[in-house]
């Protein structure tokens, strides 16, 4: 059973009881504000329980290493981490971190998570390269990113639309050597 323990959060495996909770989070409220920020020129398809229960229940029982697990604080679900594949066969993975509730943004919360998840997936796959893409207009995402080691890698520009405006694509990616030394570098400073 994976759980990771950090300074602010614990990310852990996703369980049987954890499942209505994270539709409801998804799903429970029409345009709910966390996807304002998540890749909104995507829609959001509307998935009944049942049928976000069948498709999270194969995900997890398909891999050894989980490509989604909750983040908990206080004992509360605030969130996940995840990661999807570019092109497996290569090894491109991208990971991605959501916080459902505008109370716990801004507060380290998902840098803490997903540094957790980054140093999870260099420990347990074998990946030379860590990806994160994101839009330019989800700044937090980027700083986040970027206090995580991650460099611009790429941007394409204004090829995303959202509410009458143009944005840009922004691919921010760690190298495991790269990430390694970063480690090592905050733990000198404990």
């Amino acid at each position: 059973m994976m759980k990771l323990i950090g300074d602010k959060v614990i990310v852990r495996e996703i369980n049987e009881e954890d499942i209505p909770l994270l539709w409801n989070f998804i799903y429970g409220t029409p345009n709910p504000e966390w996807k304002l920020w998540d890749a909104p020129y995507f829609p959001l398809g509307y998935l009944k329980l049942e049928k976000y229960k069948e498709n999270l229940q194969n995900m997890l029982k398909a891999n050894e290493v989980p490509k989604v697990a909750i983040i908990e604080r206080n004992g509360e679900i605030v969130g996940t981490v995840s990661f999807y594949w570019e092109h497996e066969p290569s090894r491109w993975l991208e990971v991605g971190v959501t916080i459902f509730q505008s109370n716990n943004w801004s507060g380290g919360i998902g840098t803490n998570a997903l540094k957790l998840w980054i140093d999870y997936l260099f420990a347990n796959l074998e990946i030379a390269r860590v990806g994160l893409t994101t839009w330019s207009g989800n700044e937090r995402m980027i700083k986040c990113a970027e206090k995580l080691g991650m460099m611009m890698e790429g941007r394409m520009r204004k090829c995303r639309y959202y509410n009458g405006e143009y944005y840009d694509s922004i691919r921010m990616g760690v190298l495991r050597e790269e990430w390694n030394a970063w480690k090592k570098e905050r733990e000198s400073y404990c």
